[in-house]
């Protein structure tokens, strides 16, 4: 389980990280960092 979601979590943010920077969507890149930060086991977990 804490694998999946560490996948999951960097997904989430290389994701956020395209947005910012090849889309130019500033607001939809923050969301999908903060998301992935949210969900991944090595910072704050929304699953504990």
């Amino acid at each position: 389980m804490i694998a999946l979601l560490s996948i999951i979590a960097a997904i989430l943010v290389i994701a956020g990280i395209y947005v910012i920077l090849a889309r130019r969507e500033l607001i939809w890149g923050i969301v999908l960092i903060v998301v992935g930060l949210l969900v991944g086991p090595g910072g704050v977990s929304i699953f504990t």
